[in-house]
């Protein structure tokens, strides 16, 4: 998880009762939810949400999904998600490490990979549609603005 982002957003969340186990601590499947959480901000940042993705004609499912727990948030821990797109010209790979707001300390590293698939007609794309390249290109080089 070396990649270079192409646009980042920090999300900021304190650790709720109904998300850990008897042990105080986050359920694992858990930070799923909090890694949606912060995909969810960034793609409001450069304004292709799920509903915009849908009023686009595309949909976005994620098809690849990776966590690796370092250790554990508690209860009422604040913590700090920070959830990057690195990649976006045959899919959207979102890049995310989850920290502990007081100590700094990394608690979850993961990733989510999307493609684009045409509402038409069910198929996958293999390259962005020009709807993302458009959303995405403020923070691209002028290099990239082709989606190469």
């Amino acid at each position: 998880m070396k990649a270079k982002p192409i646009v980042s957003h920090s999300t900021e969340m304190e650790v709720q009762f109904f998300d850990v186990d008897s042990m105080r601590v986050v359920w694992h499947g858990n930070y799923v939810k909090y890694l949606e959480v912060a995909r969810c901000e960034l793609l409001k940042l450069f304004n292709y949400n799920y509903l915009d993705m849908e009023a686009s004609g595309y949909l976005w499912p994620i098809v690849d999904m990776r966590l690796k727990y370092v250790a554990s948030a508690k209860l009422s821990d604040c913590i700090v998600i920070e959830a990057s797109l690195v990649e976006y010209q045959t899919r959207m790979k979102i890049e995310y490490i989850i920290k502990d707001k007081v100590s700094g300390k990394v608690l979850n590293k993961a990733y989510t990979i999307q493609v684009a698939v045409d509402m038409s007609d069910g198929e996958m794309l293999f390259e962005a549609p020009s709807c993302l390249i458009e959303k995405l290109s403020p923070y691209l080089d002028a290099n990239d603005v082709s989606g190469a």
